[in-house]
């Protein structure tokens, strides 16, 4: 699917057909409630309303929700898009199936970028800030029954999300996608920056999946 993104939006890139390809493995279809976490290019969502499903894209940055529009006007596909961090555009809901590609490289600063392009990889020393919140809050946003699938990178670590995942109350959850290869480039300048290991080479980027239970 060819998008367009505003100056400032991150473009989708390997993790993102990555986690594309895991979400249209999922059993979603017409009817189904998908919600796209940290959309950026809205790639995830389109791919969703693709099936029919009711999609709604959130994202921190206005030119991220402009590009989602835009991009599903092109493609003349009902995306809903909303502004805001995380799940506080959509307090009071829940879904058959989230996904995320939360920002996750780790950053010299311990707290999230306001404004600039850094807003859509900067997140915090560990690379966990918004991850965290993501893992913490997702139990509230899913129907019984209901998955989440979050990619990100083996360096910020793949237990703690399963761990906190698990702890939040979700159950059967795992890694369910691996792919093994060398540092990008924001890795590569944050090696540089000292939050990164200098003896790292290479990075796994895992799709880690969670459900809520059944009633």
């Amino acid at each position: 699917m060819a998008l367009l993104t505003l100056p400032g939006v991150f473009s989708p890139i390997s993790d993102s057909w990555m986690l594309a390809a895991a979400l249209q493995r999922e059993p979603i279809g017409p009817g189904a409630r998908v919600l796209d976490v940290c959309t950026g290019s809205g790639v995830l969502a389109l791919d969703a309303a693709q099936t029919g499903a009711h999609v709604t894209a959130v994202d921190v940055s206005r030119r991220a929700v402009w590009t989602v529009c835009l991009n599903a006007r092109r493609h003349r596909l009902p995306v809903r898009a909303r502004r805001g961090r995380c799940f506080e555009a959509v307090a009071e809901e829940r879904f058959d199936l989230i996904v995320s590609n939360p920002p996750y490289v780790p950053s010299p600063n311990p707290d999230l970028p306001t404004r600039g392009p850094s807003r859509a990889w900067a997140a915090g020393r560990d690379g966990r800030v918004v991850l965290d919140q993501l893992c913490d809050e997702a139990p509230y946003h899913l129907r019984p029954g209901g998955a989440i699938l979050i990619v990100h990178s083996s360096l910020i670590g793949e237990d703690a999300t399963v761990e906190r995942l698990r702890g939040a109350g979700l159950i059967d959850v795992r890694v369910v996608e691996r792919h093994t290869g060398p540092l990008g480039p924001l890795m590569r300048e944050q090696q540089e920056a000292g939050t990164v290991p200098s003896d790292v080479d290479e990075e796994d980027v895992v799709i880690v999946r969670g459900a809520a239970p059944r009633l």
